[in-house]
C-alpha cells in the first residue's frame, strides 16, 4: 500500500470505479497528531466515518477497482483545490488543528508531495486504465456538525455534471428504500465541494455519481456494510443504464 492511497484492484469487472478520498482517519507519526487527542482523532473532522467498509464492499459487490486515501483529510485534504485556505485546515467545526498552524510553505509542500500529489496521479492512472467506466465517489457526513445545525438528509447526491445518472439513483433509492430522504446537493452543493470529481472525472466526461451518506446511518462496520448492499441493490439500474 502507497502511503498516500491503496488501490482495490478489480476482478474482472473494468466498467465501474470506486473511491474515497476521506476513507482513512491516519496520520503519521511524524505529525503527532496535528497536536489533537481524544473525540477528535475519531470524529468527523478527521475522515468520512463509513465509508472505507462501504468502497470495500461495493467493489466486493461489482468485482470492480478502487482507490481509497491513506492520510487523514486533516493532514490534507484530497477533495480540495490546491490552491484552496482549506487544503491543509488550521480549523475545523470548531476545533483548532495545532498541528497545522503556522506551516511553512516548506513544509506545505512536503505534504503536497508525499500524499496529495501521488493520490491523484495514481487516480488519474487508473481512470485513463479503464474503458469510460462508470464512477462512484462515496463521502459520508455528521449529522450534526458542531458549529452548525442537524442535518435531515440521509443520502446526498452532489450534482453538477451528470444530472441524468443522479435522477435515476434517485428514483432507485425511492422505490427500493422509501425510508430515506435523498437530497440533491444536500448536505452541501457540488457547486461548492467536488474537487476531485471536477479535476477527473468531469474531465474525463465519465457518467458518475458523488454519494453522501449521513454517519449515523455507517457507524458500525455492521451498518456500513448493510448501507453497502443497499447502495448496491439501487444501483444496478443505473449501471445497466450506463452500459446500454
Amino acid at each position: 500500500m502507497n502511503k498516500a492511497y491503496e488501490l482495490i484492484k478489480h476482478q474482472g469487472n473494468q466498467n465501474l470505479f470506486v473511491f474515497g478520498d476521506h476513507a482513512s482517519r491516519h496520520i503519521p507519526m511524524a505529525y503527532n497528531n496535528l497536536g489533537l487527542s481524544g473525540d477528535d482523532l475519531t470524529r468527523h473532522i478527521a475522515w468520512d466515518i463509513g465509508t472505507e467498509i462501504i468502497v470495500r464492499r461495493l467493489c466486493e459487490h461489482f468485482q470492480c477497482g478502487g482507490q481509497l486515501a491513506s492520510v487523514s483529510r486533516l493532514v490534507i485534504d484530497m477533495n480540495r483545490d490546491p490552491e484552496a485556505a482549506g487544503l491543509i485546515p488550521e480549523m475545523s467545526d470548531g476545533t483548532i488543528i495545532v498541528g497545522n498552524e503556522n506551516l511553512t510553505p516548506l513544509e506545505k509542500q512536503a505534504r503536497v508531495d508525499d500524499y496529495y500529489g501521488p493520490y491523484h496521479a495514481k487516480l488519474g492512472e487508473s481512470l485513463d486504465a479503464l474503458s469510460s467506466p462508470f464512477v462512484l465517489s462515496i463521502h459520508s457526513f455528521t449529522p450534526h456538525p458542531h458549529t452548525g445545525d442537524a442535518r435531515k438528509t440521509d443520502i446526498g447526491l452532489l450534482i453538477k455534471h451528470d444530472e441524468e445518472s443522479a435522477e435515476q439513483f434517485r428514483q432507485s433509492m425511492e422505490a427500493n428504500h422509501p425510508e430515506y430522504k435523498v437530497g440533491m446537493n444536500l448536505p452541501y452543493s457540488a457547486y461548492d465541494l467536488n474537487y476531485t470529481v471536477d479535476a477527473h472525472v468531469a474531465t474525463r466526461r465519465l457518467r458518475h455519481l458523488a454519494i453522501e451518506i449521513r454517519q449515523d446511518h455507517i457507524s458500525t462496520n455492521k451498518d456500513a456494510s448493510l448501507m453497502a448492499d443497499r447502495l448496491a441493490t439501487c444501483l444496478k439500474p443505473v449501471l445497466q443504464h450506463a452500459v446500454t
